[in-house]
């Protein structure tokens, strides 16, 4: 990093005009450096936007609504039926989305920075072909988000299936649908497709659904799922795929079976997971190494070429916006560290305390900070405490009392390193522990703040009395 400042043509260069890359690219342009956005997609906007959360969120906003029509009855009022118009779903997401998508291209198109609308291949560790030219950056920030992973049972690309970019579009609700995974996407497509009269059933090759949740959130939310009529088989091992008469069916073996069995539906959903787009970016000539399509990425957000950062669904660990932005901000501040030569200092490295996840099922689930799991692993004395939503006062009053709180605290200073919710609105309720925790805040405090009469966040203040 010892040329002269203006020997490059820019100070960063961002891969990727995503959520990662472009409020990247314009914490760059805050800091006064000189920054070029690279996104060769047809589409802008990123995943997020354009297929990710925003309008899988439409869909289950609709879904939502269903499910309340129809379990009107219990409050009184009676909706004499529900119809559902798939098209008009979809159409409204679409207006949506076009609304969302349109106000970040003019942001990319428009930013304090050099937008290019190519796609960019590494020629060396400082230097990027586009379009035929060769262009030039003292540092790169690599934000290329990810893509679906191929169908990975044996005869699934021969009969087709629907991924997550495709349920989006479905203008025609199957009758029954077979879901491969039970991660974040397929439990909310679960949930969706089953608001709207699917009959659903979740194939899942872990003994539990919902990787990184602890035990007690994810029995209870199969518990409630099975509620709404969605059969869950967990510790499958996928054998093949066929077409049918009247359908596709898949076969496998679940637990200690010996010969596989099938179940047949009209259709078949694919959510299992999704990898880093680095397809094209020829990294290899930038001494760029990644191993099982995955960046080597420390928590500087540096990959092992120390001015090539990344940052988003192609760095990882997490695939959540609010953490793609967090990663993508302190990889252009360290990159900025690197231009100036202040290096003296350790460089700044992304903070996981709060890190905060959310799944938008019925009932919602959302988590911060650690799982028990995760603090008994790192060997902290920890203390937790829970408490139920079917002896609530305000959820008894909206009829959602499934599900539950808890809140796991540092012995002995009562400092909440951890908290989950399964139940009504917690994707908003988890954010009373996520402030708590951002000031490193106790149960104690949690327990002394004022809470209004009747309401859902005050369902807090119970555990956290019973850990102070």
């Amino acid at each position: 990093m010892s040329s002269a400042p203006n020997s490059f043509d820019f100070d960063l260069l961002v891969i990727g005009a995503g959520s990662a890359g472009y409020n990247g690219a314009r914490t760059a342009a805050r800091l006064g450096l000189r920054v070029a956005l690279v996104d060769g997609a047809k589409e802008l906007g990123g995943l997020c936007i354009l297929r990710g959360c925003m309008p899988s969120k439409a869909l289950i906003a609709a879904g939502n609504r269903v499910r309340i029509a129809r379990e009107s009855a219990e409050f009184g009022v009676k909706t004499n039926g529900v119809s559902i118009d798939a098209r008009r779903i979809v159409e409204r997401k679409n207006a949506l989305i076009e609304d969302f998508a349109s106000d970040r291209r003019n942001g990319i198109k428009n930013g304090p920075f050099t937008f290019i609308h190519s796609n960019a291949v590494f020629v060396d560790p400082h230097t990027v072909e586009i379009d035929g030219r060769r262009v030039t950056s003292r540092t790169f920030l690599i934000a290329t988000g990810s893509i679906q992973n191929p169908p990975p049972v044996p005869g699934l690309v021969d009969i087709g299936c629907l991924d997550s970019d495709a349920a989006l579009n479905l203008t025609e609700i199957p009758e029954s649908l077979i879901i491969l995974g039970a991660g974040a996407v397929s439990l909310e497509f679960a949930n969706y497709f089953n608001a709207l009269g699917t009959k659903v059933t979740i194939l899942q090759r872990s003994p539990h659904i919902l990787k990184g949740a602890d035990t007690d959130v994810a029995d209870c939310l199969r518990a409630s799922l099975a509620k709404l009529g969605i059969e869950i088989i967990t510790g499958t091992q996928l054998v093949g795929a066929q077409r049918t008469a009247t359908g596709k069916s898949i076969s496998f073996t679940a637990g200690n079976e010996a010969l596989p069995r099938s179940i047949e539906a009209t259709e078949v959903f694919n959510g299992l997971g999704r990898s880093p787009n680095l397809r094209g970016l020829a990294l290899e000539n930038a001494g760029v190494v990644f191993q099982n399509r995955r960046l080597e990425v420390e928590a500087t957000q540096q990959t092992g070429v120390s001015h090539i950062f990344a940052a988003g669904d192609a760095a990882g660990p997490h695939e959540i916006v609010h953490i793609a932005i967090q990663q993508a901000e302190v990889a252009v501040r360290n990159a900025d560290r690197l231009i100036r030569g202040e290096t003296a200092a350790p460089l700044e490295k992304t903070d996981y305390h709060s890190k905060l996840f959310v799944l938008f099922t019925s009932p919602e689930v959302a988590f911060v900070g650690l799982t028990e799991r995760e603090a008994a692993a790192a060997g902290i004395d920890f203390g937790v405490a829970t408490y139920p939503f079917d002896d609530h006062g305000k959820s008894m009053v909206l009829g959602e009392t499934d599900g539950f709180v808890k809140l796991i605290t540092r012995r002995p200073s009562g400092e909440i390193i951890g908290a989950a919710v399964i139940g009504p609105e917690a994707s908003s309720l988890i954010h009373e522990i996520v402030a708590t925790m951002h000031f490193r805040g106790t149960a104690a405090d949690l327990a002394s703040m004022p809470h209004y009469h009747p309401t859902l966040s005050e369902i807090w203040t119970y555990p956290a009395e019973e850990l102070m």
